[in-house]
């Protein structure tokens, strides 16, 4: 039974006139006759009998409004959460450096916007967010990466990404401006976990320069390191957003890394493929539009 016909029946009672109800919705007398001929076939009762120059509804019609009110509503509700995409769960992978340190202020505007959407933000290395995005299982990714493409997802960059060596203040590279691959001859090095690109671009490029250095450290987590190389345990390759505070704090040097091979950038990820809710396009417009207002003052503006 179509909507249409619930529709028709509910002017036809509110007004108490074919005609009427055939002004009001646009149709052709003999089409509202029609419909309520069908509807009445399909519940098998009269729903609506004249008296006088009035059609009134009767016990069958009664009774049958009560479901049609209600079932229109919902439809209604229905057509406005869908139109505004306003509930739901938005899945977004990141690495942790970005999760951290990037997203809190775009999160803060999006909750504005979108306050009955659930963002899920799952870790994980660039790999596994690239496959999972494919796959269908993230709905965006947000990447450090080289410039990165793929013939199955849309990409663009955000911003780049200053990456900097990150030595405790007293250390002797702590007063250079600037750190070239040969300046970390017999360092000892505290690294990211297994499968951080910035992580295989430094091995890449001390490998392929000679460079002989000592392996000390490796965590998955940002903090630890950060505070191993505060108590001099070693040096660190991070991204300069993640040492900010510690940096004006005084707890640690952060020196930029200088190399052809070492520009990253915060990059989007999401699949061709997927169909893109107002929900989703709304946070994609968020973070390009904090991209286009600048990479420094985009998230301070964000949160206020």
């Amino acid at each position: 039974m179509e909507l249409t016909y619930l529709r028709t029946f509910r002017e036809v009672a509110k007004w108490g006139s074919f005609t009427k109800a055939a002004e009001t919705l646009g149709y052709a007398q003999s089409s509202i006759t029609t419909q309520i001929q069908k509807l009445e076939e399909a519940y098998g009762a009269v729903l609506l009998e004249r008296y006088g120059r009035k059609m009134v509804l009767t016990m069958a019609g009664e009774a049958l409004l009560q479901y049609a009110n209600y079932i229109c509503r919902l439809h209604d509700e229905s057509k406005e959460v869908v139109a505004k995409q306003s509930k739901g769960t938005l899945s977004i992978g990141t690495i942790e450096t970005l999760a951290s340190f990037y997203l809190p202020a775009y999160l803060q505007a999006y909750r504005k916007a979108y306050p009955d959407v659930n963002v899920a933000i799952q870790p994980g290395n660039e790999p596994f967010i690239i496959d999972a995005v494919k796959e269908g299982a993230l709905d965006i990714g947000i990447i450090l990466d080289p410039p990165f493409s793929d013939p199955e997802l849309d990409c663009s960059i955000l911003r780049e990404e200053p990456l900097v060596i990150i030595v405790s203040p007293d250390h002797p590279l702590a007063g250079q401006g600037e750190i070239g691959v040969e300046d970390l001859e017999n360092e000892s090095l505290i690294l990211t976990e297994d499968g951080c690109t910035y992580r295989a671009m430094l091995l890449k490029v001390l490998k392929s320069n000679q460079v002989t250095f000592k392996l000390s450290y490796e965590f998955g987590s940002l903090e630890a390191i950060k505070q191993c190389v505060t108590y001099g345990l070693g040096i660190a390759l991070l991204p300069r957003i993640a040492v900010t505070e510690e940096v004006m704090a005084g707890k640690l040097a952060a020196i930029p890394f200088i190399h052809p091979e070492c520009k990253f950038y915060t990059q989007l990820i999401c699949a061709k493929k997927k169909w893109k809710s107002k929900a989703y396009v709304g946070f994609l417009e968020l973070l390009s539009g904090g991209a286009r207002e600048g990479d420094s003052d985009a998230g301070s503006e964000l949160s206020k």
